[in-house]
């Protein structure tokens, strides 16, 4: 299984941001996916994730201002960003649900992309 994330970068407060997850698992939707985050110095965690019926889930920092989505025929999972602040900066990584359901811990996951830098700063 191949997970590959995209669409990084360095922007301002309070700007949005679209990151994308692409897989190359052919079960791809049976899953449940989740992004997660690593801060420096910080433990990996859980951000948002969607289960294999669309059901989504939210960590309470991001609730209301990021969005998790899937499309089944592109294999791929987008997390939109808006209204973000400086404390989302972290290395952003998409994982494989081990089932259906929304991976909210690292145990969860079966697989894990390489993850894509996110940098909010002024």
């Amino acid at each position: 299984v191949q997970l590959v994330e995209s669409g990084g970068g360095l922007v301002q407060p309070g700007d949005s941001l679209r990151i994308s997850c692409a897989a190359s698992e052919r079960t791809f939707s049976r899953l449940g996916v989740g992004w997660f985050r690593q801060a420096p110095g910080k433990e990996r965690e859980f951000v948002a994730g969607i289960n294999w019926t669309f059901g989504t889930m939210y960590a309470d920092s991001v609730k209301g201002r990021f969005t998790i989505s899937r499309d089944n025929t592109k294999k791929t999972v987008d997390l939109q960003m808006n209204a973000l602040i400086p404390e989302d900066t972290a290395v952003y990584y998409c994982g494989l649900s081990t089932g259906n359901w929304v991976p909210m811990t690292l145990g969860q996951v079966d697989d894990w992309g390489q993850g894509t830098q996110v940098t909010i700063s002024s």
